[in-house]
Parts: structure tokens; C-alpha cells; sequence
């Protein structure tokens, strides 16, 4: 049967492919588990390759690139759910893709990065070698809840954990750390060094004590609630850390810091050479949309993907780091970005918007987004709902030697690169 839903799969990847739908990363999958409910434990039970899994709201994707990078200049076969599709469907759709047809799967690991709801499902399948825990923050509120409802999940699901899984956290949330509390093979990343904010952002969520609930006190804020943190009454605090620095990071911008630590941390505990790490984070080209260069018509376009307030901030706080004069936001509301927008008044737009000189403003709630900037800096953007159009406007009014930095959330991310490259990605 499993072999049936493989070669069927193929199929299904094939016509894709060829009818330009997509890559075949979901359906697949979906197919396949509609079938036969176990068919991702079925694969996986007899494997000899290790399972590497990461979970958090930011930074999967990126992160997970890293990691397949470094290991394949290490001369390590490895396969992954590429193009974002974090849930069971693309975890299923990424075995079937990569089996041979005899139903094979013939690497020595399997990376998947996972949704914040689909860590603890698959958990119930699956026994990783590795997860890699990188932060936890309000999104998408509509589908998840706040953040203790899912680490609420988190923590029952890794009381289950057998004894060879090891855990890769970030010491920097204290929510993340806490995972690790009873759980003796966990290794933490964070950052050590000096930081620009003096007191916690607005759009700080987990900053209680995860033993007494009471507020932590923060030596040094990273961004959000992510800093050397301590609570004063119980004396819980952040935890020794494994890794706090690189010679040289592939990106900028803080968070991709966090990233880049996570991936050369649990490289390391692979037995990864330094000279191995060191070429791959050299030569690493982003995954789509995570910092992304794409050329159009001799114009340059880099894509932040920017789908809660944690992570417009972080864009928004890099382009202004990179000297960037133009910026295009771009505001959906569809199921894979959440329905609900009013996360958009948790920006901090004030801080920001003010570096730009041209700001465009597109999507399907173009006009929400309008009257967010509108209270943070009156008339210093142009609207324009329709995506083709205001692309045109922006690529007419962009010099050639400029950058056009885009900050859409995820579904409009998609939209965008198959305007720009006729190509969809899922």
C-alpha cells in the first residue's frame, strides 16, 4: 500500500511540476495520510538515518537551510520539507518525494521543520534524534492561541521524549529553556554581547517566570522577550550557554543570529568540522522569501518574510540597518497568515517608518495596513491593493542601483515571487 501511495505521489509531483502548480510539497502528503493515517510512522520506523525537527513561530526555514548546508559539505545526504511546508502534509509529502521507487529512503538525515500545533502530532509518529527549539511568540492567535497554549503542548508531548532525543535551545526565551528543565541532553544557544534596547518592546510576550510567574528581570534585552533574563524571587535564570557567538554570520540582523547558532550548535554535536561550518555559512544563499535577492528588469528586490509583530520588527529594524531607502509592505489575510490583522497596531512602525524614503503599501488588507502607518507617520506612503499594479509603481519609481526591501506576510510572499519569478513554490 505504501508503495502504491509513493509511486502515486510521484505522479501527483510530476504534473505539478510540469503544469508549473507547484513543487508537489502538500498534496502528496495529504493524499497519502487521507490513506493511510500511520503512513509517516510506517516509513520511518525502520530508518537508519537521524531525524532532526525544528519548531519555533520565527526562523524554521532559514535555520533548516543552514543545517542541510553544513551537512552537505560535510558529504552528508540529507532531505528535508523544503518551500515552508511545515505541517504533517509536507513532512509526508518530503518522504515521498525523496524515496526511491522501490520506496527507499537512502540519506543519513531528514530535517523537518514543523508548525508550532504539528511539533506535538508529530511527535506521536515520529522519535527524533534532535529538536531544535529556536522561540515561541504571539501568531496567528485565530489558529494557536497565545503562547502557554502552545507550550502547554510542547511540554506534554516531550515528557514522551525517549531517552536519545537531544534538545537544541534557545537560552535567551525563557519559555524555550524551560523545556529543557527536566530533560538532561539539552544544549543551549544564545547571544552574550551588548544590545540597543534598554527595556522590554511592546510586543514582548513571554516575560513571567515560568516556575513562579512572577516578572523576570532582564540584564540585557536581544529583541522581544529574548535577553539574559532572571527571576529575583525564585532565582530561576538563564541557563549556561553551549554557544554564543560566530566568527561571522551568513545574514544580518539579530535573529538571524539566533539561527545561524542553532545550526552550528547541533552541527557541532554531529561531529561537524569548524572548516566544514565556516565554508558552508560562507556560501549560503537564503531559502525563498528569508532575505531572498531577486532581479527584475534591472531592479533589485530583497524579500523579508514578515508575518507577526516579532518578526515585522526584526525587517524593518535590519533594513534600517542596511542603509535601505525603499520599502513595499504587503498585508494578506488568508489562512496561512491568519485572519485576524489587528497584530499590525503590536509594530513599531513609529520607530521605524521614519528611515524610508519611499514607502508602497499592497495586499489584500492594503488599506488596514494604511491606516497603521497613517497614525505612525502621516502621507509618506502610496496604496495601491492590487499586487501586480503596485509592483509596477514601485519598479518604476526604484533607481536601478537601489534595493526595493518587500516585507510581505506569508501568503503574499507567495503571490509575490510568482509575479517577480513566474513560478509558484508550494
Amino acid at each position: 500500500m505504501n508503495l502504491l501511495l509513493i509511486l502515486f505521489g510521484k505522479i501527483v509531483i510530476f504534473i505539478s511540476k510540469i503544469l508549473n502548480l507547484g513543487n508537489g510539497s502538500t498534496w502528496p502528503g495529504h493524499i497519502a495520510l487521507n490513506i493511510n493515517k500511520n503512513f509517516i510512522r510506517d516509513k520511518l520506523k525502520n530508518r537508519k538515518f537521524k531525524i532532526i525537527l525544528i519548531a519555533g513561530t520565527n526562523g524554521k526555514t532559514t535555520t533548516g537551510k543552514l543545517i542541510k548546508d553544513i551537512l552537505g559539505v560535510a558529504n552528508k545526504r540529507v532531505f528535508q520539507n523544503e518551500a515552508g511546508a511545515n505541517l504533517i502534509n509536507g513532512v509526508a509529502s518530503a518522504i515521498i518525494k525523496n524515496s526511491s521507487f522501490l520506496g527507499k529512503l537512502n540519506f543519513d538525515y531528514a530535517i523537518f521543520e514543523l508548525d508550532e500545533n504539528t511539533l506535538p502530532i508529530l511527535l506521536e509518529f515520529v522519535s527524533p534524534d534532535f529538536i531544535i527549539c529556536l522561540n515561541l511568540f504571539r501568531d496567528q492567535l485565530d489558529r494557536y492561541g497565545e503562547v502557554n497554549v502552545i507550550l502547554n503542548k510542547w511540554e506534554k508531548s516531550f515528557k514522551n521524549l525517549p531517552n536519545k532525543t537531544q534538545l537544541i535551545l534557545n537560552a535567551d526565551d525563557p519559555q524555550i529553556t524551560f523545556l529543557g528543565k527536566n530533560i538532561k541532553s539539552s544544549y543551549y544557544f544564545g547571544l552574550n554581547e551588548k544590545s540597543h534596547y534598554k527595556s522590554l518592546q511592546h510586543a514582548s510576550d513571554s516575560i513571567y517566570c515560568p516556575l513562579c510567574n512572577l516578572r523576570l528581570n532582564y540584564e540585557t534585552i536581544y529583541f522581544s522577550h529574548l535577553g539574559n533574563w532572571r527571576c529575583e524571587n525564585c532565582g530561576y535564570k538563564r541557563p549556561s550557554i553551549y554557544l554564543d557567538k560566530l566568527e561571522k554570520y551568513p545574514l544580518p540582523g539579530t535573529y538571524n543570529k539566533y539561527n545561524s547558532l542553532a545550526a552550528v550548535l547541533i552541527s557541532r554535536k554531529l561531529g561537524v568540522d569548524d572548516i566544514s561550518i565556516k565554508g558552508a555559512l560562507e556560501r549560503f544563499v537564503p531559502a525563498f522569501g528569508r532575505q531572498e535577492k531577486i532581479i527584475v528588469n534591472g531592479r533589485n528586490f530583497q524579500i523579508f518574510l514578515s508575518k507577526n509583530p516579532i518578526s515585522f520588527n526584526q525587517s524593518l529594524q535590519t533594513v534600517a540597518e542596511l542603509k535601505g531607502k525603499n520599502i513595499f509592505l504587503i498585508l494578506n489575510d488568508r489562512i496561512p497568515d491568519g485572519r485576524d490583522v489587528s497584530w499590525i497596531w503590536d509594530v513599531d512602525f513609529e520607530i521605524f517608518i521614519g528611515n524610508f524614503k519611499k514607502v508602497f503599501v499592497s495586499g489584500d488588507r492594503a488599506y488596514d495596513m494604511a491606516l497603521r502607518l497613517h497614525y505612525a507617520i502621516p502621507s509618506k506612503f502610496q496604496i495601491e491593493p492590487d499586487l501586480k499594479k503596485a509592483i509596477m509603481i514601485a519598479l518604476e519609481q526604484t533607481a536601478k542601483q537601489e534595493m526595493l526591501y518587500i516585507l510581505p506576510t506569508y501568503s503574499a510572499m507567495l503571490d509575490l515571487r510568482k509575479i517577480l519569478t513566474g513560478r509558484s513554490i508550494l
